[in-house]
């Protein structure tokens, strides 16, 4: 685990695998609450595309795992956390990477590929049309309201009753700083993207069952070229489809 300070002074974690090859390396950004290490190795997503002749590099975005965790709302945001991965390519002297997103690290990867030549190839993954309808996450299916009050609530009776209970469990599960988590919800991004910018070659891939990444379709259409592809799972298991790691492969794998 390695650590540099970002544009703004907060200490950014990350890790890489794998030494360099003939393909650009690809760069893993991960999902809200959870860190690099629960998203993509525990999954065995990192094994497999190292296993494949792949260099890794995945960063512990600001507020979750190893990042520092700022708790005013003013220093989140996926358009802040796509300065950071701007950041840390630099600090990495990556020119050029593949970049893959889940949910919420899909909406800081749309982010930064609509205004960076720097991505070779683009995967959005746990997200839905809410990307190209509401600029973020799907509100609509998990208001954030909920989410802030089943965060901070120091009552169990509370939590339990919360249509957004799941949230507070996965948060208590990793041992997350639930203040610096509510700032990002506060601070979640929900203007319009420019998605007819990217001019990356992407796929959206999702979990058939996943509410959040609901009609994937109409997030491929709004980019230019964009195809999608769903596998079998939900929000939390579609990363351990059996079929995942194969389909980011072979689009990932293409030169």
């Amino acid at each position: 685990m390695e650590r540099f300070s970002s544009f703004d002074g907060v200490l950014i974690a990350y890790q890489v695998w794998g030494p360099p090859g003939d393909l650009p390396p690809i760069v893993l950004h991960h999902g809200f609450i959870v860190d690099a290490t629960a998203n993509f190795v525990a999954p065995g997503v990192v094994d497999a595309l190292v296993t494949a002749g792949r260099r890794v590099i995945a960063p512990d975005a600001r507020g979750h795992g190893a990042s520092g965790k700022p708790h005013d709302p003013a220093a989140y945001g996926e358009a802040t956390m796509a300065r950071d991965l701007a950041a840390l390519l630099d600090h990495l002297g990556v020119e050029r990477a593949d970049l893959v997103g889940y949910s919420m690290g899909a909406v800081v990867s749309a982010i930064f590929a609509v205004s960076s030549t720097r991505v070779r190839r683009l995967v959005l993954s746990g997200v839905g049309a809410a990307v190209a309808e509401l600029g973020g996450l799907d509100t609509r299916a998990m208001p954030p309201p909920e989410v802030t009050a089943v965060l901070l609530t120091e009552s169990p009776s509370a939590v339990e009753a919360s249509p957004a209970k799941a949230f507070r469990q996965l948060a208590d599960a990793v041992g997350a700083d639930r203040v610096a988590l509510a700032a990002q919800v506060g601070a979640a991004h929900e203007s319009p993207i420019g998605l007819d910018k990217i001019t990356a070659p992407t796929l959206v891939l999702v979990g058939s069952d996943d509410a959040l990444a609901a009609r994937p379709e109409v997030l491929a259409a709004a980019i230019p070229g964009a195809r999608w592809r769903a596998v079998a799972g939900d929000h939390l298991t579609a990363l351990r489809s059996p079929a995942y790691i194969p389909a980011l492969l072979e689009f990932l794998g293409a030169p």
